[in-house]
């Protein structure tokens, strides 16, 4: 038992949401794997039936950024690729009903920040993630929908990938390649750096993607629900949620940070059965 923000938290031990950590491995190799063999592949070795796969291919936020394009001349921008339009529509029907859980369950970058700040957890305990003033942070959230208007902008205006010279998600399955940019580099470092004091801050402060997804949390069909009647207001699924959304003062998140992780839920944290819950209706 300890107190935070006046309010006196007793811990639990956390029961892990298995299949999220499973998912996530897979992910994380599945693209390391096709990024490692498109480099192979462009010194004549490689993996054959998997030549044709690429990153641009496979980076849903790549559809998003075309959209204007391909509204106003029927084209994609240059290196989007026809697949990374179809994973964006793919990624919004999923976000409409379950929420982000692209961003929680499927992408790389933000599990290998999860990755990292488990050292951080280990070194900070309970200060880990709370470094940042709750009213700043609170302003920097919204940052990241300042970074999405930009790369729209500047991908519309010019018609190519601004966003791939600093993006970390690109640089982190490039490292090995010419292909890499130095200012995605310097953002990878930074964002992992800062993982060691923040969970996910490349989530919560720059993310464009997760922007986009985030807005889904006002309207998903499936939502995170606490029952008032249960709960016993003790702060654990709180505590334990990576993007520092007050889960014991909601009856249904709604907050555009969510990422649908689960890790609030009694399935992982809450001590009490069925009173915060992944699902479409009330809980009672």
């Amino acid at each position: 038992m300890f107190t935070l923000f006046g309010k006196r938290i007793r811990l639990f031990r956390p029961r892990t949401i298995w299949i999220r950590r499973v998912v996530q491995v897979v992910f994380f190799a599945l693209i390391a794997l096709i990024s490692i063999n498109h480099t192979l592949v462009a010194n004549g070795g490689g993996i054959p039936f998997l030549s044709s796969a690429s990153m641009h291919a496979l980076c849903p936020f790549g559809g998003v950024v075309t959209i204007y394009q391909y509204a106003t001349t029927g084209t994609f921008v240059q290196h989007i690729h026809e697949a990374a339009f179809a994973l964006m529509v793919i990624g919004f029907v999923l976000a409409i009903l379950f929420g982000p859980v692209f961003c929680g369950w499927v992408c790389p970058l933000g599990t290998v920040q999860e990755w990292v700040s488990s050292l951080g957890k280990k070194f900070f305990k309970r200060r880990f993630n709370h470094f940042v003033p709750a009213k700043l942070d609170s302003l920097l959230r919204y940052t990241r929908y300042l970074v999405l208007a930009w790369v729209l902008y500047m991908t519309a205006t010019t018609g190519t990938l601004v966003f791939i010279s600093y993006d970390p998600y690109n640089a982190l399955f490039n490292l090995w390649s010419s292909e890499v940019a130095v200012g995605g580099v310097i953002v990878l470092a930074v964002t992992l750096g800062l993982s060691l004091f923040v969970e996910r801050p490349w989530c919560k402060y720059a993310c464009p993607y997760g922007a986009v997804l985030g807005i889904s949390n006002l309207f998903r069909i499936f939502s995170i629900r606490r029952s008032e009647t249960t709960c016993k207001a003790d702060g654990a699924c709180s505590i334990m949620c990576p993007m520092n959304i007050a889960v014991d003062t909601k009856t249904t998140v709604r907050d555009h940070q969510c990422i649908s992780c689960l890790e609030c839920t009694s399935e992982a944290i809450c001590p009490v059965a069925k009173t915060v819950v992944f699902s479409n209706r009330g809980v009672k």
